[in-house]
């Protein structure tokens, strides 16, 4: 069997290119030092012998970057919106189950990523809820169904991106799990 895949988007932890938002409140500087820190720290939290990590890094030259853990496969994200890089990541993963996550969700944990998985056992699609609207995990049954036009039509970074990407998955079978917080501005910081 096929262990599944958990894709980390992550960014070149530059000021000014990496979570611009928090920049605007704490700095440019501090913003990606916190973001620097946050993958650090998330990475080596969820390594697990159940799924294989693998990073999908923006921009596409960072792919070499000394940053990221060298022992972890990397992938550039390429052009094109989120949900187009996403759908991107995901088609490049091995057969079965993949999850795509973001690298700035300081509540992420091994258990909520297992229970996505395992989540997809009986279930299309999964996702995890954020606060705001959005979604901090998306993830499908199988890497090599990854749906035409899974994120056609979504409203990123507003309240409607959840709602919009559920529908575009017509009458699949949906599962949900933990509802956790991003982090966007320094309101968000934990």
């Amino acid at each position: 069997m096929t262990r599944p895949t958990l894709i980390v988007m992550v960014k070149e932890p530059r000021p000014g290119r990496v979570k611009t938002r928090l920049g605007k409140d704490i700095g440019m500087t501090a913003s990606a030092w916190w973001f620097r820190h946050q993958v650090a720290r998330l990475l080596r939290q969820l390594r697990d012998p159940r799924w294989r990590i693998v990073l999908a890094v923006s921009p596409d030259a960072a792919i070499a970057s000394p940053v990221f853990p060298r022992d972890l496969p990397r992938i550039p994200q390429g052009r094109g919106d989120l949900g187009q890089r996403m759908a991107r990541a995901m088609r490049h993963a091995d057969h079965g189950p993949v999850c795509v996550i973001g690298a700035d969700i300081p509540g992420i944990t091994r258990s909520a990523i297992w229970r996505a998985f395992r989540a997809l056992g009986n279930h299309d699609a999964v996702f995890g809820p954020a606060f705001d609207g959005g979604y901090w995990l998306v993830g499908l049954h199988n890497a090599a169904a990854v749906p035409a036009g899974l994120f056609d039509g979504v409203r990123w970074s507003t309240e409607h991106a959840l709602s919009d990407t559920v529908a575009t998955l017509g009458a699949a079978r949906v599962a949900y799990i933990d509802r956790l917080r991003d982090v966007d501005t320094a309101v968000d910081l934990p």
